[in-house]
């Protein structure tokens, strides 16, 4: 599990792509938040949670299996590309985002990008299988990141963007028409499933 709060980007120096529809990655990671990943351990590239196979020299190497590739833009990964990395999670940790699991639900378009105070004003398209957990003031992650939805349209919905957010991590640098991670916020997903049984269980039986 990850908080959605980016510390550090990393570099694509590797892709190979698999006959099987698969793929390995290897990202330069460096900095003393990485010095002690370990084989087996989860990290979050660009939102998608990823297991290390391999570790040497700053080098981190994951497995990228079909599912994840149709799911998410690691299917378009090209080298010397910046991703945000995050490291899941450890008991007592401090959790100034959202509960991210790492699990992208599919990728959404950046439809226009304008300045707004300090900071910048996103917009995604808005997909139709997902409408209902996109709310004003909900939460999602965006390649990672953990933001709020600040407006929702019946076609969009728009992010806020902070400077620091922009300077630490991928979001401020992408231009419209590029394609973003998206995962709801988990609890809405719950939520919303068990509000549809108990909705569409007869009455005699609540």
């Amino acid at each position: 599990m990850f908080s959605g709060l980016i510390t550090q980007q990393g570099r694509v120096v590797g892709c190979e792509r698999l006959s099987s529809g698969g793929l390995i990655l290897h990202v330069q990671a460096t900095g003393l938040a990485f010095h002690d990943v370990t084989l087996g351990d989860s990290i979050a590239v660009d939102g998608v949670c990823l297991t290390v196979t391999a570790w040497q020299d700053g080098v981190l190497q994951f497995d990228v299996v079909p599912e994840t590739i149709r799911r998410s833009t690691l299917a378009r990964v090209d080298l010397e590309q910046m991703v945000n990395l995050e490291l899941s999670l450890r008991l007592g940790d401090r959790l100034g985002g959202h509960f991210v699991y790492g699990h992208v639900d599919c990728c959404v378009p950046l439809l226009a990008k304008q300045p707004e105070g300090q900071g910048c004003l996103l917009r995604f398209a808005r997909p139709e299988h997902l409408r209902i957990y996109l709310v004003e003031k909900g939460y999602v992650a965006l390649d990672g990141v953990s933001v709020t939805i600040a407006s929702v349209g019946a076609e969009y919905f728009e992010v806020a963007i902070i400077p620091e957010t922009a300077q630490r991590t991928s979001l401020g640098r992408k231009e419209p028409e590029a394609l973003m991670n998206l995962e709801i916020d988990p609890i809405a997903r719950y939520a919303a499933e068990h509000a549809a049984r108990y909705a569409s269980e007869p009455q005699t039986s609540r």
